[in-house]
């Protein structure tokens, strides 16, 4: 089952001091998803654009945290992190595509950073 059939989370955790946020779902799927990654994945406009062309890569968030994790309906919850970022809901969709394609995602984003010359530790958006 994915969260697209109907999977809703059973659990919301943060641990590591907010940089980490642990999603369990009804289907018995987990995912640790840290707080660096669901911040240059941000869902939000300012990260996204309002096209693929606009999307922007963020570096330098290797140590930023979650601060707050407020429900938005009950379809997805808003994450306010340390660095005042706080416009992406994230859907229970969305956080299950995360973790399910973490091993895909991740790298790319790393590839990213390497190609447009920024990295986890210094600041930066292209």
């Amino acid at each position: 089952m994915s969260a697209n059939e109907g999977c809703w989370p059973t659990e919301l955790r943060l641990t590591d001091e907010g940089r980490l946020l642990t999603v369990s779902f009804e289907d018995g799927q987990s995912f640790d998803l840290a707080a660096e990654y669901l911040r240059v994945m941000s869902p939000s406009a300012e990260v996204q654009g309002h096209s693929e062309k606009d999307r922007k890569t963020v570096g330098g968030k290797r140590k930023v945290t979650i601060r707050a994790i407020d429900p938005v309906g009950t379809y997805a919850v808003r994450l306010s992190f340390d660095d005042f970022h706080s416009t992406g809901i994230f859907t229970w969709v969305y956080l299950y595509e995360l973790g399910e394609q973490h091993a895909r995602k991740w790298p790319a984003y790393l590839a990213e950073l390497d190609k447009k010359g920024l990295d986890r530790d210094r600041p930066g958006e292209k």
